[in-house]
């Protein structure tokens, strides 16, 4: 056995040694298992309009955009979606790129080098955390939701600063103090970049448009179209001097194949029924506040309800129990969750017929009680 083959197996039994052993389970396309872990809060991504419109995209423009955006990857409905985006969540421009993943990426390693200094919130997404380490700025990682130690970190530094948050967390499903810290920003200088993955059409439009700070020079957002849009993609918004400055500078934007048609028409559409449907968030917002009474637990922020486990191992076997009663939700574990705390995690989703989401709801509480 090589070095190699044997670092390869000694990983592998470390992993499930620790219950912590991850696999990947392909789905047929007709499945039905109650989906409760996937991100398709408002059930868009089977939604009629939203597939024709994807189909009719890819026959039309093709199977793949074709280059990055700078050379001929940009297409019309690229600028469309961008300026639905930007007009629906209240912010001048906005610029599309291949995931969320990227958004972040592109965002923060444009903006900060050795001399930013980057306040990060304990809980932010490994995008962000990624894109803070590729950046090579400083970097103060505070408390979660903490508005008085970002408040320190930012007095302490002379440097162009970045904070970083997400407005609905997706493990604790908790909302940022986002008007704290947009003032906080303010009063040092600093830019303020909000992370809407789990806010935009949870809350209609996302949180920062919420708490009035739509717009604001020094509020920055970035988004996925993966969630609630039932698509795929991502999107950074802001004043067009940042979307320019991107377009130039953001490797992971210049140097990536453009988002496909299909998902921009797909995103495009879902976006067109959300403005038509707004009615899908009060289904979503009653769902989770039913199924967080009867688990005993806090309702969320957002449409993610976790559950605390004792272990990984009972965390899996809770997950698995619930698999074998049609029900599948997804599962946090170490290294995932940054408290190190295994968590059932379960996502609303307005497409869930009420039927399916009753049955859905007592399998639920059957498996809680047996396994936390």
């Amino acid at each position: 056995m090589s070095a190699w083959s044997a670092w390869l197996a000694a990983q592998a039994g470390a992993r499930e040694e620790a219950g912590l052993r991850r696999v990947l389970r392909p789905r047929p396309a007709s499945d039905e298992t109650i989906d409760l872990a996937g991100n398709d809060y408002l059930g868009l991504s089977r939604d009629p309009v939203v597939t024709a419109a994807a189909a009719d995209a890819a026959l039309m423009w093709g199977a793949g955009s074709g280059a990055s955006r700078l050379v001929t990857g940009t297409l019309r409905l690229h600028e469309h979606l961008e300026q639905e985006l930007a007009s629906y969540t209240g912010q001048p421009a906005a610029l599309v790129m291949s995931t969320g993943y990227h958004a972040n990426l592109a965002l923060v390693t444009a903006l900060a080098d050795r001399d930013t200094l980057v306040v990060s919130d304990a809980h932010i997404h490994a995008s962000l955390v990624d894109a803070v380490r590729l950046s090579r700025a400083e970097v103060v990682v505070v408390p979660h939701s903490d508005v008085a130690a970002v408040r320190r970190a930012l007095v302490a530094s002379d440097k162009r600063a970045l904070v970083l948050t997400e407005s609905i967390y997706s493990v604790l499903g908790d909302e940022a103090p986002l008007v704290e810290l947009a003032a906080v920003c303010a009063e040092h200088d600093a830019m303020l970049v909000v992370d809407e993955a789990h806010g935009l059409g949870v809350h209609g439009p996302g949180l920062v448009h919420g708490r009035g700070l739509a717009g604001l020079e020094h509020v920055v957002v970035t988004m996925t179209l993966s969630k609630s849009l039932g698509s795929q993609g991502g999107a950074v918004l802001g004043p067009p001097a940042l979307v320019e400055h991107l377009v130039n500078k953001a490797r992971p934007f210049i140097f990536d194949t453009a988002l496909a048609p299909a998902p921009t028409a797909g995103a495009l559409a879902a976006l067109g029924v959300l403005r038509a449907r707004p009615e899908l968030v009060d289904v979503v917002r009653r769902r989770v506040v039913d199924l967080a009474a009867a688990l005993g637990v806090e309702p969320p922020a957002g449409a993610v309800l976790s559950v605390s486990m004792p272990s990984p191992q009972v965390a899996v076997a809770a997950q698995a129990a619930a698999l074998e009663h049609g029900l599948r939700i997804g599962c946090f574990r170490p290294p995932s969750v940054p408290d190190g705390i295994s968590r059932l995690r379960i996502t609303v989703n307005a497409g869930v017929s009420d039927d399916d989401w009753g049955r859905a709801t007592q399998v639920l509480v059957a498996v809680v009680k047996e396994h936390a």
